[in-house]
Parts: C-alpha cells; structure tokens; sequence
C-alpha cells in the first residue's frame, strides 16, 4: 500500500475501518465501568474520577500514542508488533524480546477479549424481567455455544460475512452515543470530568484509588489491535473514523456515569446487587434489541482478534519466531488465511477461560495484565523507529517518559489482579513467550553448525558425477533447499548428501534459497546459471506475510526458463527423449536431529531438547514450504553444534597382546 492510499480516506474504508479495527475497544463499555464501581459506594469523586480517567486513558494511550503517533510506523502499508520489529531489529539484536514479549500478550489477549465480551453481552438478559433469574449455568452454555460457531466458521473465510461487519458497528457505535446522551442531561456533573483535576484527585485521594487505574485500563485494551489492523484500510480511514469511534464512546460513558450518580450511596457488588451501568440505561423496551446488538458487536469484536491471531503467528513463523504450522487460505481476499492449530489453541483456551471464571465480573477481575506487556513493548521498539527515523533526541526521551510512566503505572495496578485471576493470561503469555523465545534461541545455536563450502570448488565434481553412467540415476532434476544467501556458497551437508556415501546423480542440480524480507508483500525471484542446463539456483524473495508455496512457485520458474529456452527439461532417457517427455522431480529436505555426540551447556542442552520435542508437534519442513510429499525425500542427518572434546576410552591389553 503506497503512502497515498495508506492516507486516502473513502466511505468503504471507513466502513471497513469501523468492521475491523474497533471490535475491542468498542465494546468495552459493556464492562469497564462494571469493574471500576465492583464492591465500592456510588460517590462523586469515584465516579466523574473515573469517568476522567477513561477520557484521559483514551486520549493520551489511544488517540496520541496509537492513532497519531504509532501509525505513522507502517512497513509498506501494515502495522502490528512484528512489522514494527521489521523495521528496527537491524538497530539492536535484543529488541527480538520486547517483540517477542508483544506476540505473546497479544495472543494470551486474544483468548480472553472473545469471552469477556460475549459473556458481558449475553449477561444482559438478566436485566429482561422474565429472565431476571436466569442461572450461571445457562448463560455459560450460550457462550460456548456462540464460541463453538464462531470457530468453526473460521475455516470457511469471513470474507462474505465481513462485508455486514461495518453496517453493524456503526449501528452499535450509535447506539452507544444515543444511549448516553439520553442519560446525560439527569446529570450534568459528568462533564466536569474533563478537567485531568478529577482523574489525579480519584487516584491520589480515593482510599485505594490507585488501584483503580486497573479497571479503567480496560477502557483501551483494543488500541494494540487498532494498530495492528492498519493494513487492512489504512492509516487516513483510522484517524478520521476514530474521531466517531472517541465521541460514540465518551458519550456512552458519560451516560452511565450520568445513571451512576444518580445512584448515590449504592454499592455494586458482583454477584450479589450488580447491575451492569451499560444495560441499565436502556429503556425497558429496547433491551432485547440492545442485547441482541451488544452480542453481535461482541462477535464481530472477537471476530477481529481471532482473525488478528491468525496473521501474527503467520508473521512470527516468516520471522522464524514461531514453529511452522499448517496455513489455508479460504478466500482470495488479500491477508486471509486460517491456521488450524491456532484456531484449536484459541478455542481451547476460550472455552477453558469461560468456564474458569464463569462470569464476565470474574474476567474483568483479570483481564489487562497481559496487554499492558505488550503496549510496553511497542513503546520501546516505536522509540527506537523514532531513533532510526532521527527524531531529535530529547522527543524521544519526552515519548520514553511519558509512556514508559504511564503504562509502568497501568502494569503496577493491574498485578492487583494477579491472584485474582490474572496469573491465568500471565501463564497463557508465558508459555507463547517460552515457545518463541526457544524457537528462536535454538536457531542460534543451530546457526554455529552450518558449515558452509565454495560451491565453485565443488562444480567439477558434480559435473563429472552427472556424466558417469556407471552411477544409477537418482532423479533427472534434482533440488536442495538451501539456507545459503550468499550465491557462490552452499551447506556442506548438501555437498555432502549429492557426493559421498551413495551419490545422487542427476542431469540438473537446483539449488532452491528462500529469503524472507522485512518488507510484507514482495513476492520476487531470481535465476543464476552456474553451469547452464546443469547446475541452477533460483532465489525466492518473499515478504514477511507471503506463504512459501515453493511447489507452485518453483514449477512457475521452470514454466518462465522454458518458455524463454533457458533450460531443457525433457528427460534425458532416451526412451523418453524420443517422445519429448518432461523428467522427473525430486526435492531433497535436509531434516536435523540432536546427535547425541554434543558437549552441550545445561541451558542450551535443554534449548535444544524444547526446540525438537516442539519441532515434533509442528508441522514437517516439506509441507511448511509447501511441496508436494509424492516427490520429497527427506535425508535426516545428525546436529552436532558442540562436539565432545575429550572422550575418556582407555584400550586394555589382554594377556595373549602381550606376549
């Protein structure tokens, strides 16, 4: 996406924007003012102070940090986590674990925003007098129902659906401003919560107000997934669309902080005399309306952070953060795809979430830990896209400040929540950290192994192994995935897989480089000729959410040689020759095992034995680049990253020696 469409603004891009960008802070006001009065006597300096800490909450995190300042970090039209690691980890090789650190809270985010939004949702039926009573039990049932469907239809792309996604969000959105400025006139002290005065006063004076600043965090939760969504309408279609999104929102709060005070003296607890401020400014006759809106949006919200999960592993497995898992692309639509085991993870993790915690007062209770990791982390790789951008240093350090303040703050408050819950999303968070952090440290390690050869030293050999018909053919073209970026080296276990032990001999060796760029959607390749019509590399360059479809892409390339007689690829048996038949194909995928000859540290020895048990469960190298299995062989050979030095082995010498 160029800079002009990335700022061109349009009727359908707003549209898209409100579908897709907006699903988790726009429906947090079914919950954050449940959580900030939960267990507390309705007054005025808790509720206008709330009510100013949301406003400020959204106005110094979403709108300044996101909207204006965050987006402007796009590479090539996206934005998220790992595209903004793109553009700044040629800077410092330890930014891979702030990155790292994002992934991961984003993912653990994703598996509880879908239940506490539903869940918050589907709760308002108890505000319908006939249904007042309805049990725990059957309001559980109903959401994993709601989630079991919306799973399932991951698989069918929600490229037809996604175009009603839009419509539905700006008749949610409006709704939420009508529903407040109804209520605000019965209170006018509302306003006064404009004034930053109030919002400081609440967290300095209100016993315990401090720890408030948990629950009103949950009022920005969505502004990681806004900016990680820049792709799909564009940096001006966000900014203005916002403006509606913040006045629909505020408004919304305005109101039921309007009912609030109007409630003076009332305690809230959950479980015991809640009423959710979101239903109870509902006319009587609107709220099976309502709820039925209010659980759509709740959809469409979880909608957005599933599909969001689904483009994050596939950035981080490009990255090689990530093991390689099976991708479907259901649609042609640009950027959608399905990845099975992630929808399974999500789903599992979703259900267990609603039925750990029952209820949505439960989840707020810890809901936000794990997202406050990440907004910490994109602060310091944007400050570091400021460094490489030559910002003036003393803005930088102003940015560093502010935020690294404020969300050190949102993050002290949230532990509150840690033995209420919150440990579930920190574990959740840990464990995707752990499995990235492995992934990636033991591909350092494995990088100290690779020995690699000239191949020019090698040419003459595979030259005079290609001619020798005393040696069986192995396969007319044979090709190696190669890992080399530089043209004239190779492995030297692929030198070693063609010449020694039994050797491969074959009219046409192809050696096949895949190199993933930081850019997103380049899907380039080049072709050198070592030896024309004997010795070949091809060299892919993919972006970072390009999936390497080497079976179709590389039968493209011999497609373009052919047609431009730049290879023959008729088979060289003569039988075959005579009725001009095309010869085989066979792709050779060097799979490593962990020798048992290795002298490893205790740390990168259990790395190591992480990195392969994780390996197993993935999906296999061949089926990752997506080739063919009827023509793939797979050539195991042995990982030795640190050799036993000394090996104690004394020789006994019998009698019989002796004499």
């Amino acid at each position: 996406m160029g800079k002009q469409n990335l700022n061109r603004v349009s009727v359908a891009g707003l549209l898209i924007a409100l579908g897709i960008i907006y699903g988790d802070i726009g429906t947090s006001p079914l919950y954050v003012f449940s959580a900030i009065i939960n267990g507390k006597k309705i007054e005025e300096l808790l509720i206008v102070g709330g009510l100013s800490c949301i406003i400020w909450t959204l106005t110094l995190q979403t709108t300044f940090k996101y909207v204006i300042l965050t987006l402007k970090a796009d590479n090539k039209g996206e934005g998220g986590i790992f595209s903004l690691y793109t553009l700044v980890r040629r800077q410092k090789r330890w930014l891979v674990i702030p990155a790292m650190i994002g992934g991961a809270a984003l993912l653990a985010d994703g598996m509880i925003t879908p239940p506490i939004s539903i869940t918050s949702a589907i709760e308002g039926l108890r505000n319908i007098p006939l249904l007042s009573e309805i049990h725990e039990n059957t309001i559980i049932v109903i959401v994993l129902a709601i989630l079991a469907v919306l799973f399932f239809m991951q698989q069918f792309g929600t490229n037809s659906i996604g175009k009603m996604f839009g419509p539905v969000m700006f008749i949610w959105f409006s709704m939420l401003a009508v529903l407040g400025i109804a209520h605000i006139p019965s209170e006018l002290t509302v306003f006064k919560a404009f004034n930053p005065y109030y919002a400081v006063k609440l967290l300095s004076v209100y016993p315990k107000g401090f720890w408030i600043l948990g629950a009103v965090f949950l009022c920005t939760t969505g502004a990681e997934a806004l900016y990680s969504d820049l792709g799909h309408c564009g940096r001006g279609n966000i900014r203005v669309s916002w403006i509606f999104v913040k006045s629909c929102l505020i408004l919304n709060y305005l109101g039921q902080g309007a009912w609030l005070l109007n409630q003076n003296g009332v305690v809230f607890t959950n479980g015991v005399n809640m009423k959710n401020p979101f239903y109870a400014i509902m006319p009587d006759w609107f709220l099976l309306w309502g709820i039925a809106i209010a659980t759509v949006a709740a959809i469409i919200a979880s909608q957005a952070l599933i599909s969001g999960s689904f483009t994050l592993i596939s950035e981080a497995i490009r990255l090689n953060l990530w093991p390689k898992m099976k991708i479907k692309y259901p649609t042609e639509a640009k950027g959608q795809l399905y990845i099975p085991g992630i929808n399974t993870l999500l789903f599992a993790g979703c259900c267990s979430i609603v039925l750990y915690f029952r209820s949505s007062g439960a989840m707020e209770a810890a809901y936000g830990l794990a997202i406050t990791l990440c907004m910490l982390a994109t602060t310091i790789l944007f400050s570091n896209f400021l460094v490489s951008k030559r910002v003036t240093p003393s803005l930088i350090w102003l940015f560093l400040v502010v935020y690294i303040g404020l969300e050190t703050a949102f993050l002290i408050a949230n532990l509150d929540k840690f033995p209420h819950g919150g440990f579930v999303t920190l574990i959740i968070a840990g464990g995707l950290f752990t499995v990235m952090y492995v992934w990636y440290r033991a591909r350092k390690i494995k990088n100290r192994y690779v020995e690699f050869v000239r191949v020019e030293e090698y040419i003459p050999k595979i030259e005079e192994l290609s001619n020798d018909n005393t040696v069986p053919k192995y396969a007319t073209h044979l090709v190696y995935l190669t890992s080399s970026n530089n043209h004239k080296e190779i492995e030297h276990k692929i030198m070693y897989s063609i010449l020694r032990g039994k050797p491969k001999r074959a009219d046409i060796y192809w050696f096949v480089h895949v190199h993933t760029l930081d850019d997103p959607y380049t899907s380039e390749y080049s072709v050198e000729h070592i030896i024309p019509n004997d010795i070949i590399r091809v060299d892919f360059k993919l972006g970072f959410r390009i999936q390497p479809r080497l079976n179709l892409m590389f039968k493209k390339v011999v497609e373009d040689l052919v047609a431009n007689r730049e290879v023959n690829i008729t088979s060289r048996y003569e039988s075959q020759q005579r009725n001009n038949m095309v010869g085989d194909f066979q792709f050779i995928v060097m799979e490593k095992f962990l020798s048992q000859d290795n002298e490893l540290p205790v740390f990168e020895h259990i790395i190591m034995k992480l990195y392969f048990w994780i390996k197993e469960l993935s999906v296999s190298e061949e089926r990752s680049f997506g080739l063919e299995q009827s023509n793939v062989a797979v050539e195991k050979f042995p990982l030795v990253v640190a050799p036993v030095s000394k090996l104690k082995l004394n020789r006994v010498w019998d009698h019989d020696d002796e004499q």
